[in-house]
């Protein structure tokens, strides 16, 4: 165990994962922050391993606020490394160790991540094979199981488990708080480039991801819709790498015309649906607007350590 790396899991009514988690990486400092689970999940932690961290939550803070708390709790305990690990993946064997080892001959590095298979370790998890497409040398080289780099650049990977070291987190600093759940890793990650640090995928190095079973709802509210588009709007405009003064005020523009032109053909409940994107717009801009000022500083940002 590395003394000075500490993983940190976000809970939220963890139990059909949660004993496995934990078994997985049982031998290394964690901490757990319960995002106000209302199943078993801080009993079992209490009951089964009173070692670790539990910071527990008063209300659902969402997956990046908590690993926030979690990150700042480790560094003012002397982290050099944390690891963030999705409360439904398994760590395999050694795996941390390898990676910090890897970390130090490859410093330039700012977020690395073993390969994710899924929930049973038999094939890559799909959602791991999209992200890695941008990279097709590794694509390749994953699914004939023959790796030829110790490492493998790539623009994205997603943040069921991320090494992050010091440096990072004081450079770029933490998840920013303008995202919920969903979006804020690939956030991360575009304030990681635009700080100079490249992303890497370390083979012969697992976790497994186990999240193929779950069911989704197909069938999707106006209130869902509005959500997406936020995620969507937040994610594409808080992107510090591109400049977006010229499509906010087209954006706005365009959405005003088409409603307009919905209500002069009497569709109103299409130009209702639009004149709340509207709104959306307008209430989503300037913390997009604040959010990307103090992402382009470097800085330790949303941490507290």
């Amino acid at each position: 165990m590395f003394k000075n790396s500490h993983i940190i899991i976000a809970t939220y009514n963890a139990m059909s994962w949660l004993p496995k988690c934990l078994k997985s990486c049982e031998t290394y400092n964690i901490i757990v922050v319960d995002n106000n689970s209302t199943d078993a999940t801080v009993q079992f932690i209490q009951e089964n391993y009173p070692s670790i961290i539990l910071i527990q939550q008063k209300e659902n803070l969402g997956f990046g606020a908590a690993n926030n708390i979690g990150i700042s709790y480790a560094l003012k305990n002397g982290a050099d490394y944390v690891f963030l690990l999705n409360q439904d993946a398994y760590l395999e064997t050694n795996t941390i160790e390898k990676l910090i080892n890897i970390h130090k001959e490859n410093k330039e590095y700012g977020i690395i991540s073993p390969i994710h298979l899924n929930g049973s370790g038999k094939s890559l998890d799909k959602n791991f094979s999209n992200y890695i497409k941008a990279n097709n040398t590794l694509l390749f080289d994953a699914l004939q199981y023959n790796f030829t780099k110790l490492i493998y650049e790539v623009p994205f990977v997603n943040a069921a488990g991320w090494l992050l070291p010091k440096e990072t987190l004081v450079k770029v600093g933490g998840f920013d708080p303008i995202f919920f759940h969903y979006g804020e890793d690939d956030n991360y990650c575009q304030r990681v480039l635009y700080h100079g640090y490249k992303i890497g995928v370390v083979p012969k190095m697992y976790m497994l991801h186990d999240r193929e079973f779950r069911k989704n709802n197909n069938l999707i509210s106006v209130k869902d819709k509005l959500m997406r588009k936020e995620l969507s709007l937040k994610g594409k405009w808080a992107d510090i790498n591109f400049d977006i003064n010229n499509e906010l005020n087209n954006q706005q523009k365009k959405k005003l015309r088409l409603i307009l032109k919905l209500v002069i053909k009497f569709q109103f409940n299409k130009a209702t649906f639009y004149f709340k994107e509207f709104q959306l717009i307008k209430r989503i801009v300037p913390e997009i607007l604040k959010s990307r000022t103090i992402n382009k500083t470097k800085g330790n940002h949303y941490l507290n350590f």
